[in-house]
């Protein structure tokens, strides 16, 4: 840890720690091995010689294991003969610097140190950080952030230290995911693709790292959105994650919508009803984005999915105003129109923004009318109104078949680019029976759709692009302009295989499996949408979160989606849609919660699914 760039400990969205550098026998060893081994642990590994009689072999292996929670363990293992006395210093510093700072590479200099306990104390402006060690050093020396320690090695032997990083006024910190208390099911994967079983258990290990838990109500419990750079609460992607991670649960979903409606606004006037959220860049050709317009529409639709899945009617009943409150917004917003324009004064009518809330219209009515409530009619006709519109003057056509508009200019004119936000288009939502909502877009326009996402342009050969390879504007590394974000990725493979388009499905698929085993089965927030080649690999984006809730829970939805899992707890009933080609050969998936009960369930090669193991009751639909 050398304190560069974004390297070193951080609480609170500030780094307590940038510089941890180790010296055996007055040299830093060798590196040679750096992994991480769990979503909140890395392993470092080094070598150096530290006797004459070694000859050219190293005698001494240093090993660094390093913990979210603060902690480092550093052991010296020593493979000499003879017993090695060796002198071992630590290097330490910090600049307490915020992640905003770092980020935009304007931090200040490192803060001088004192003597603290048995280690050292750093103290700025905005607050303090402390590194004590164990067993306590020999020799401190605050000017140089230097702790000191002489080790007897016998021959074969080993010598560890520990050092434990604080904020102060914090108390340690402990990942809600390792309690017994887990709201996600500890699902399993196997079949004929060994790539699988360790994308689900490693997203799984990611998503469990990322749980957070309101510190005022202590049983709900949501994802932060990704470390290092967004390690607190970001509703759009805490619902979207939590929605994709119904197969594991509803207890996350649950949680994560009490948390968020909590926030809800509802004091009187436009907004009233919206769930509050930061704005987010959108490429080289709109404006920064609203998360809270989609935070808004993604509530009433993950609740809706959420009691198909299982969740308990009273807790449904007990959200259910919330949801009334974004449905609300969304039909007092619209008006007299037929679109849901952006909040701000002039902005876009978003192509993305139009299918979350169709989507939420549908979901949401289907919810209302489940429990006698009104309102259901009047968000049917609005989605209805919207589809006949959106096909007509959201499609641009073109040579090559036409496309979907990325968004309607204040002026009516559209914006022509191609993005991957448009796999939303085929995000339709689950109702009652097994059946997905109508899309708003046709069949004709969904075809297409489908072979311009399968063609090379947004098919980088590792997953989705955001923007196609053709387009004005695109960079292989751009947030929103190029890198391949595998939320969308995973979106547009089960929207794909939902709707038919089992090829298109199965290359994207295949894409993400082929990233995710060069990332180690943990799948970064995105990646570079440089074009695949033969012994390519994927190249990492520097800014990406890892691990990430969205990308996290991407890694359960897609070989769910292989098995076209469809239930409805509350008809009792659940249908299986599964992929006929069955792109990865026979898949089985144990461990599923359906109706608060375990679920398994088999693919076999001849793209055939059988429940294995299901709540009683629960009967199979057709």
């Amino acid at each position: 840890m050398t304190g560069q760039g974004l390297e070193g400990f951080y609480r609170a969205g500030r780094r307590v720690l940038s510089r941890c550098q180790v010296r055996v026998a007055g040299r830093e060893p060798l590196a040679v091995q750096a992994r991480m081994t769990a979503a909140d642990q890395a392993r470092f590994v080094g070598t150096l010689r530290a006797s004459p009689q070694a000859g050219p072999d190293p005698d001494v292996v240093v090993e660094r294991i390093r913990h979210a929670d603060g902690t480092e363990r550093i052991t010296l293992h020593s493979a000499s003969l003879r017993p090695l006395r060796v002198p071992v210093e630590v290097a330490l510093a910090t600049d307490l610097a915020d992640l905003a700072a770092i980020a935009s590479g304007a931090t200040g200099p490192e803060l001088p140190a004192s003597v603290h306990d048995s280690g050292l104390r750093w103290t700025g402006a905005t607050g303090r950080s402390s590194v004590t060690a164990d067993p306590p050093p020999a020799d401190m020396l605050a000017s140089a952030g230097l702790l000191r320690w002489e080790f007897e090695l016998p021959a074969g032997g080993s010598r560890s230290l520990e050092l434990r990083v604080r904020s102060d006024a914090a108390g340690p910190v402990r990942a809600v995911g390792r309690a017994a208390t887990s709201p996600l099911a500890t699902a399993r994967a196997s079949g004929d693709d060994p790539r699988v079983e360790p994308l689900l258990r490693t997203s799984i290990e990611d998503l469990q790292a990322l749980l957070l838990r309101d510190s005022a109500h202590p049983t709900d419990t949501h994802l932060a959105a990704g470390a290092p750079w967004r390690c607190g609460l970001a509703p759009a992607e805490a619902l979207a994650a939590a929605r994709m991670t119904l197969p594991l649960g509803t207890r996350l979903a649950s949680g994560t919508l009490r948390t968020l409606a909590r926030t809800q606004l509802r004091d009187a006037g436009p907004r009233s009803g919206m769930i509050p959220g930061p704005r987010r860049d959108a490429g080289p050709h709109l404006p920064p984005g609203c998360t809270g317009t989609e935070a808004t529409l993604l509530f009433p639709a993950l609740l809706a999915e959420a009691r198909r899945w299982g969740l308990p009617e009273q807790e449904t009943e007990e959200l259910l105003p919330a949801a009334e409150r974004c449905l609300t917004w969304l039909l007092t917003t619209v008006g007299d129109g037929t679109y849901l324009h952006d909040p701000h004064p002039g902005g876009p009518v978003r192509c993305e923004t139009q299918a979350h809330a169709h989507r939420a219209a549908l979901l949401g009515a289907d919810l209302l009318q489940s429990f006698g409530r009104p309102g259901g009619a009047e968000l049917r006709r609005w989605a209805q109104a919207l589809r006949g519109a959106f096909r007509e003057e959201f499609w641009i056509d073109d040579l090559g078949g036409g496309r979907p508009a990325a968004a309607r200019a204040p002026d009516g004119s559209l914006v022509p680019y191609l993005g991957a936000t448009v796999v939303h288009l085929l995000d339709t939502g689950l109702l009652g029976g097994g059946e997905l909502a109508p899309g708003l877009l046709d069949k004709v326009q969904t075809e297409q759709l489908a072979r311009l996402l399968g063609g090379p342009a947004m098919d980088s050969g590792w997953g989705l692009r955001g923007l196609g390879a053709k387009e004005a504007g695109y960079n292989p590394f751009g947030h929103r302009s190029g890198a391949v974000r595998v939320h969308e990725t995973a979106i547009a493979v089960a929207g794909l295989a939902a709707a038919g388009y089992e090829k298109e499905a199965a290359s994207l698929l295949r894409g993400t499996l082929a990233a995710a085993e060069a990332f180690g089965h943990r799948l970064p927030e995105m990646y570079a949408g440089a074009q695949r080649t033969d012994g390519s690999a994927p190249l990492p984006h520097p800014a990406a979160c890892r691990p990430a809730a969205t990308s996290a829970a991407a890694g359960v939805l897609l070989p769910t989606a292989l098995a076209g899992i469809r239930p409805d707890a509350p008809a009792g009933t659940i249908t299986l849609r599964p992929v006929h080609s069955a792109p990865l050969g026979e898949l089985v998936l144990t461990g599923l919660r359906v109706a608060g009960a375990p679920f398994s369930v088999r693919v076999s090669r001849l793209g055939l699914a059988m429940v294995e193991e299901a709540a009683d009751g629960l009967q199979l639909g057709v």
